[in-house]
């Protein structure tokens, strides 16, 4: 049942069906960040970027997430939520439609570079915005309910771009365009689609009371506000070994981030597997994602049931032994493809099942007064220990080759055991209550 409120001479909804939104806005919220941070590789791969350039200036699209919490009070204290929302959808859809205008010309990778990093902070913002707006338009036991709901449809829409999209890119590419204008088309359609959901969202999300820029007193008051908030996270106690484990607890994973699409594609004779790009958009974008989603439901419910402290050294061997599977990919080169599915769908659930031990582990640190404003600045952490080992992971494999690379991936996978180790965690901390 939907509640209105006064708004001038018209009376806008306060409250609608959760149903009606929540869905439809976590599938905007994933659709830029899937797309700036994994389509990008393919699609530049599929254009004849180097592996080196590729992980190097894509890996610079995580900046605006590195550096979200230094902006998000501006979020709060300027418009509301809602504003934010439809003005971040708007820049988003304008640069899918940039990039597909721009990829058929000679300065292509420069353009569409730029167009990529204004989806990028738009993406930023609107996590901010989005999540705070799920916090606003719904009431606290809705709130708990739709958790789930936010993250499945997340994922649903990180199915729909990493592998419908690709699909749809390769589909193209087979039916006699040349590349360029195969994923031109492609990313247009997904312009026109983001368009739509920005569309829907302009008439269908709920005009909450709460939802008002925030009041302050003076900039100073809210400066000082802001560092004291700021500095409380880095005088945690043990914040040394919080840091040390944010920033090297998926050394390993964050290398082979973007070099997962590049050695897929690459031919045999460059120690690729040669697939087309539609098999990297089922394997990769499809089979791949529904296991990391079931990973992740698994490894939610494994630590509802037993607590964080009892998973912590299974969900790490669940995130960095199943890297094994591109050792054997690179050494034996099969072409099999359901065996090549079988291998990626592995290690992307065990990746998914031990990747919940690290957000469980964010939540725990930032429990406290401050928690959301902490756990933002956990997740700027989390995004800087991506970037920075992702930037150089393309120039060491073109200088290792496949094979190496991925030996040099398990050896890079001990500092994420070594990090566990030193942390301290609550025994009862993510049990079930009993």
């Amino acid at each position: 049942m939907m509640e209105y409120r006064k708004n001038g001479k018209k009376s806008k909804p306060a409250s609608r069906n959760p149903w009606a939104w929540v869905p439809s806005l976590y599938i905007a919220e994933g659709i830029p960040y899937t797309m700036a941070m994994t389509v990008s590789v393919v699609l530049y791969k599929r254009l004849g970027i180097s592996n080196t350039d590729i992980a190097f200036y894509t890996s610079w699209l995580y900046l605006p997430w590195v550096i979200k919490p230094l902006w998000s009070p501006f979020v709060d204290l300027s418009r509301t939520k809602r504003y934010w929302i439809l003005l971040t959808q708007l820049v988003i859809g304008a640069s899918l439609a940039s990039v597909a205008f721009t990829i058929p010309t000679s300065r292509f990778f420069q353009y569409t570079l730029a167009f990529f990093w204004l989806m990028a902070f738009s993406s930023a913002t609107h996590d901010i915005a989005a999540d705070g707006f799920y916090m606003l338009g719904l009431r606290e036991h809705h709130q708990a309910a739709f958790v789930g709901v936010r993250t499945t449809f997340y994922r649903i829409s990180m199915i729909a771009t990493q592998g419908g999209l690709v699909i749809l890119a390769g589909t193209l590419e087979g039916s006699g365009y040349d590349i360029p204008m195969a994923w031109a088309i492609a990313l247009f359609v997904s312009a026109c689609s983001f368009s739509t959901l920005l569309l829907y969202h302009s008439f269908i999300l709920p005009y909450p009371d709460s939802d008002r820029q925030a009041c302050r007193k003076s900039s100073t008051s809210f400066t000082l506000e802001f560092l004291h908030t700021f500095g409380l996270f880095f005088r945690k106690k043990g914040i040394v070994t919080i840091l040390v484990f944010l920033l090297f607890y998926r050394f390993a994973e964050t290398q082979i981030v973007k070099i997962i699409a590049p050695f897929l594609l690459d031919p045999r004779t460059k120690g690729g597997l040669g697939l087309t790009t539609s098999e990297v958009g089922i394997i990769y974008g499809t089979v791949g994602i529904i296991s990391l989603m079931l990973g992740g439901l698994l490894g939610g419910y494994a630590i509802y049931r037993k607590g964080l402290k009892f998973w912590i050294w299974i969900m790490v061997c669940a995130v960095h032994l199943p890297d094994l599977v591109y050792v054997y990919l690179s050494q034996a080169l099969p072409d099999n493809f359901y065996l090549i599915n079988l291998c990626v769908a592995v290690e992307q659930f065990g990746y998914g099942f031990g990747f919940t031990a690290y957000t469980m582990f964010m939540i725990m640190v930032s429990e406290g007064e401050y928690k959301t404003v902490h756990y933002a600045i956990a997740t700027g952490i989390m995004a800087l220990g991506m970037m920075v080992p992702a930037m150089f992971s393309g120039w060491l494999q073109e200088q290792m080759g496949y094979s190496n690379f991925f030996l040099w991936v398990m050896a890079a996978t001990i500092p994420g055991f070594i990090v566990t180790g030193l942390i301290k965690i609550d025994p009862e901390f993510g049990k079930k209550k009993t």
